[in-house]
């Protein structure tokens, strides 16, 4: 099953230096390790905000939560999910 997720992520300010440090490095390991599984397809990041446009290709929509809930910053991110399906038109 392919998903269009939309993340955009807003750390606190006044988070501790070494605490948010922590966070990004934990969360690049997990994004790369999921990327080699082949479940996380595509990331591009958007230009100017701290947010990124993903697909994912997951076995059921509960992995796809599992993986979500997973991520170091999910407590900071507002996320967004769109189920994908073939178009009658792609080659």
């Amino acid at each position: 099953m392919l998903f269009h997720v939309t993340m955009d992520v807003e750390v606190p300010r006044d988070l501790d230096p070494g605490v948010r440090a922590d966070l990004v490095a934990r969360e690049k390991a997990y994004c790369q390790d999921l990327q080699e599984q082949g479940r996380w397809v595509h990331i591009w990041r958007v230009v100017g905000r701290y947010s990124n446009v993903s697909v994912f290709d997951v076995g059921s929509t509960d992995e796809l939560h599992d993986i979500l809930w997973n991520l170091p910053l999910f407590p900071f991110m507002t996320i967004a999910v769109t189920p994908l399906c073939p178009h009658p038109s792609a080659l």
